[in-house]
C-alpha cells in the first residue's frame, strides 16, 4: 500500500472516477465502489493494470448496511482508512417539480443527501475511535441556498449537504478530523449528456452546452483539486468549502454567457 487510504463512493464513472484516478496516480491507495458489481469490477481491474493500489466493492449508498461493507471491505483490504469521499450523486434532470415522480425525487434525496449523512455518520465514528482522518462531502448547484429553478430538489440536495459539512466540522473540532466539501462547478461529464429535459424548456435544452463552455472545469482539476485536499494534514483546516468556479473563471463565463444571449444562441427560460 502506498500514500493514504482513500475510500470514494460512486466512483466508476464520471467525477468519481476522475477522483479515483487522479489519487491513485498520485500514489494513494483507493477504494473504489457503485452501485454496478461490474463497474466496479472492470475499475479494478484498469487501475491495477496501471499499477495502482486498488480494491472496491458495490455499494448503494443510500443502504446503510452496504456502507458498512464498503468501510469493513476496506479494512480488510488495506487496514485502515485515512480519507473518506462522499461523492455519490444523481440529478432528476431540468425539469419542475410537477414533473417528477415521487421516486425520482426520493432517489434523488436518498443518494445526494441521505448517502452523505449516512457516509459521514460511518467516516467520523470510525476516525473519533481510531485516528485522524478526513471527510470530504460533494456539493454543487444551489450549494449556497440561491434559487435554482427546474433543479431545485438536487440543489435542495446540496444546500442540504453544505450545511452538513459546516455543522459535522464543529462537532468534530476537538479531534484531528476535517470534515470540508468540495463544489467541483460544471463538468463535461455523461452527467449533462441527454440530460432529461422538460417539455417546457424544450427551448433551452441546448444551454447546458453554452454554460459547459462558459464555465465548464476539468475533469483534471477536480482530479488535482481532491490530491490536495486527501494531501492535507487532518484537523489543518475543516468546515471549508472548496470551489473550483473561481472569481476569475466566473467573470469569464458570465461574459461568454452574455455574449451567446446576445447572438441569440442561448434561450431565455419561461
Amino acid at each position: 500500500m502506498a500514500g493514504k487510504i482513500v475510500v470514494v463512493t460512486g466512483s466508476t464513472r464520471g467525477i468519481g472516477r476522475a477522483i479515483a484516478v487522479a489519487l491513485a496516480e498520485a500514489g494513494h491507495t483507493v477504494v473504489v465502489s457503485s452501485r454496478s458489481a461490474n463497474a466496479v469490477e472492470a475499475l479494478v481491474a484498469d487501475l491495477s493494470d496501471s499499477g495502482a493500489d486498488v480494491c472496491g466493492v458495490p455499494c448503494d449508498v443510500a443502504r446503510e448496511s452496504d456502507l458498512e461493507a464498503l468501510l469493513e471491505h476496506a479494512l480488510q483490504c488495506c487496514g485502515r482508512v485515512d480519507v473518506w469521499v462522499n461523492n455519490a450523486g444523481i440529478s432528476a434532470g431540468y425539469r419542475p417539480l410537477d414533473e417528477l415522480s415521487a421516486q425520482e425525487a426520493r432517489s434523488v434525496v436518498d443518494i445526494n443527501l441521505t448517502g452523505t449523512v449516512l457516509g459521514c455518520r460511518l467516516a467520523l465514528a470510525h476516525f473519533r475511535a481510531n485516528g485522524p482522518g478526513h471527510v470530504i462531502n460533494m456539493t454543487g448547484r444551489g450549494y449556497r441556498g440561491d434559487p435554482t429553478p427546474y433543479t431545485a430538489v438536487y440543489a435542495a440536495t446540496k444546500a442540504a449537504v453544505t450545511s452538513l459539512t459546516r455543522s459535522l466540522a464543529a462537532e468534530n473540532k476537538d479531534m484531528p478530523i476535517s470534515v470540508n466539501a468540495v463544489v467541483p462547478g460544471m463538468v463535461a461529464t455523461d452527467f449533462y449528456v441527454d440530460i432529461a429535459t422538460s417539455p417546457r424548456l424544450e427551448a433551452t435544452k441546448d444551454n447546458w452546452r453554452h454554460a459547459l463552455e462558459a464555465f465548464g472545469v476539468s475533469l483534471a482539476e477536480v482530479g488535482a483539486e481532491f490530491v490536495r485536499l486527501a494531501d492535507m494534514k487532518p484537523g489543518s483546516q475543516t468546515g471549508r468549502i472548496y470551489s473550483l468556479l473561481t472569481r476569475a473563471r466566473t467573470a469569464r463565463g458570465v461574459f461568454t454567457i452574455m455574449g451567446h444571449r446576445m447572438s441569440g444562441r442561448m434561450k431565455s427560460e419561461p
